[in-house]
């Protein structure tokens, strides 16, 4: 296939759409199964090459979910504790322990429930039975991988009443190094982002603690691969093999910094008592159940725990989630990494991660006030490392 007609381009009125090779060649993809759209293959080759560099990066397998050009979250097969699997819904999957895979991706899809609805998937390895069976049960796009084992795609085909979108990629296929978009008219050309992203990345370390646990070279490359496919400006937090907050094209660095830092927050106060133990109603639906936690953890529009609303979703009225009770929870938290695409121009940003158990940091330098963030950090006994690379995705 050299090239693929798309029903319309980013907007219904975007119209003729295609994607093809510009030297006539054979299209690196298959399609399985549906007709996806210009937004599904924006999603699909972002999120595919994200996967691909995680795995090269850590060798274990990963996955991410992707939403609207940006990763939700992104994680390495690494198994889930008995309290996350219940945070991210996963505690029934038979067999989730002995796929790395399915570990990847429910780590990724329980991260930020909310944003991953209708979400676009890669894989970086062939797609198995459990991780497909995982798939099955959420609202989602789309998916990319290198393969699909013969019991996975006849899960994943039942999607959609047989509309699924998946995408089968070729794994050895290099994109050629130059890369051109138009823009009113105007082609700008570049050469592809190939910089490498590895724990040679963190040598240069700044602060007086110059040593990073194992654990937290794994999480920092998670934050900076997650980051290279990130719309900026962006801030990423990881934690235990996973992206847990990602902060993605806000125009100020301390708002990506509190945006990703508050959905961080959010991913630990899953793993609360209260939340775990919230009464639902057995009809309230997964994306409802999202939803409605959403609210109980962070206050927003709905008071779901107030008289005339709580038997919507619940049993019983439960007790709210008190602002102390949440702030002595997160208060717990140590050992979360943060990366961020570009330098921290102002220590607010250290005292902001602070406040989500941020321990140890990676970002490029190169700020006037340089000096004043390593200080920052040294305040809090934190370890961070200037990498030189900034990480801009447009």
């Amino acid at each position: 296939m050299k090239e693929f007609e798309l029903k319309y381009g980013c907007n219904p009125n975007q119209k003729p759409s295609r994607i093809y090779m510009k030297d006539g060649s054979e299209l690196p993809i298959e399609i399985l199964s549906g007709r996806p759209g210009y937004i599904n293959f924006l999603d699909a080759f972002n999120s595919w090459q994200l996967v691909k560099e995680l795995k090269e990066a850590t060798g274990l397998p990963s996955a991410t979910s992707f939403k609207h050009v940006s990763p939700t979250s992104a994680a390495v097969g690494v198994k889930l504790s008995e309290s996350l699997k219940r945070a991210c819904f996963v505690d029934d999957i038979e067999g989730l322990d002995e796929s790395p895979l399915a570990c990847a991706y429910a780590r990724a899809r329980g991260t930020d429930r909310m944003s991953s609805f209708g979400d676009w998937i890669a894989l970086s390895d062939v797609c198995d039975k459990t991780t497909a069976l995982l798939i099955k049960r959420e609202i989602s796009d789309g998916i990319i991988a290198p393969g699909y084992t013969d019991e996975a795609l006849e899960i994943l085909k039942t999607k959609k009443k047989g509309n699924y979108n998946i995408v089968k990629i070729d794994p050895d296929y290099v994109p050629f190094p130059q890369e051109t978009k138009d823009v009113f008219g105007i082609t700008f050309e570049q050469g592809r982002n190939n910089f490498k992203i590895d724990a040679e990345l963190l040598a240069n370390i700044v602060t007086d603690k110059k040593t990073f646990p194992e654990e937290a070279v794994r999480d920092l490359i998670i934050a900076l691969i997650t980051l290279k496919y990130t719309q900026s400006n962006s801030v990423c937090y990881a934690y235990q093999g996973q992206a847990i907050g990602v902060g993605a094209g806000q125009q100020s660095r301390i708002h990506c910094t509190r945006l990703a830092g508050t959905k961080a927050d959010t991913w630990h106060l899953r793993q609360h008592e209260k939340v775990l133990n919230l009464p639902f109603l057995p009809t309230i639906s997964r994306p409802d159940r999202d939803n409605v936690i959403d609210g109980y953890i962070n206050k927003n529009e709905e008071d779901v725990c107030a008289d005339g609303v709580w038997q919507k979703y619940f049993t019983e009225q439960p007790e709210p989630l008190t602002a102390e009770e949440a702030r002595a929870y997160l208060d717990t938290v140590t050992g979360v990494s943060v990366g961020s695409d570009a330098f921290f121009p102002f220590g607010d940003n250290i005292e902001r991660a602070r406040r989500s158990g941020v321990s140890y940091i990676a970002e490029p330098g190169g700020s006037i006030r340089d000096d004043i963030v390593i200080d920052t950090c040294n305040k809090y006994g934190m370890v961070m490392a200037f990498t030189g690379m900034r990480l801009f995705h447009h």
